[in-house]
């Protein structure tokens, strides 16, 4: 486990490098996003994204989302996405919105119990998308065990996760400590599945016809 100061340039540099060689040999970070910290592996290594979701001891039947490091990737990663589900991500992302979409079937992850769909999100964190354009689209769940508070600080994460993790990147205290927004846009209308830092209000603004939860 090592611990890398992002505020300090030549660490941060250091820190990205030695997270995305963690990645890529199947092991667990924790990083940065504008929500709350995150804990993250390869969305395309299976045995990783179950051991993600160990250390956070949470079941199958919570899938991990996938973060993204550019709006490019979404096109690869899903099949087919509605017009109000692309102006949505044209004007959120990056930033605090998780999209719920139905996923290319031939991509070889698995995410858990997700039913054919996968919820994405492009983060507004510098630290994070260097990472992620470097890795490529990772399995990122909020940085704490299941049923305790998401960790707005690293040491928080690390409090939590401890040697279950290979590489904390620490770039201070998050900026919020509201999570995304989660709306599911499988159907033709966008439904509003998790109120979050965008408000319906907002989502609203750029698709009227947007769903509040039933």
């Amino acid at each position: 486990m090592t611990v890398y100061d992002c505020d300090d340039p030549e660490q941060r540099a250091t820190g990205v490098r030695e997270a995305a060689r963690a990645v890529r040999r199947g092991d667990l970070v924790v990083l940065p996003t504008d929500t709350v910290y995150g804990i993250g592996a390869d969305a395309f290594t299976p045995s990783a994204v179950t051991a993600l979701l160990a250390a956070k001891g949470r079941g199958r039947d919570m899938p991990v989302p996938v973060l993204i490091g550019s709006r490019e990737v979404l096109t690869a990663l899903v099949s087919e996405l509605s017009e109000p589900a692309r102006h949505l991500a044209e004007v959120f992302w990056p930033g605090a919105l998780t999209i719920i979409a139905r996923h290319t079937p031939t991509l070889a992850w698995d995410l858990g119990d997700a039913r054919g769909t996968v919820a994405l999100r492009m983060p507004a964190d510098l630290v994070a998308l260097e990472l992620l354009r470097d890795t490529g689209p990772m399995a990122v769940s909020s940085a704490n065990r299941t049923g305790l508070p998401p960790a707005t600080t690293c040491a928080n994460a690390q409090a939590q996760l401890g040697d279950a993790v290979a590489v904390y990147l620490d770039a201070g205290p998050t900026t919020a400590a509201v999570p995304s927004t989660i709306v599911d846009v499988t159907g033709a209308v966008p439904v509003l599945v998790r109120p979050g830092w965008i408000t319906i209000e907002r989502l609203r603004e750029i698709v009227p016809e947007i769903e509040d939860q039933p």
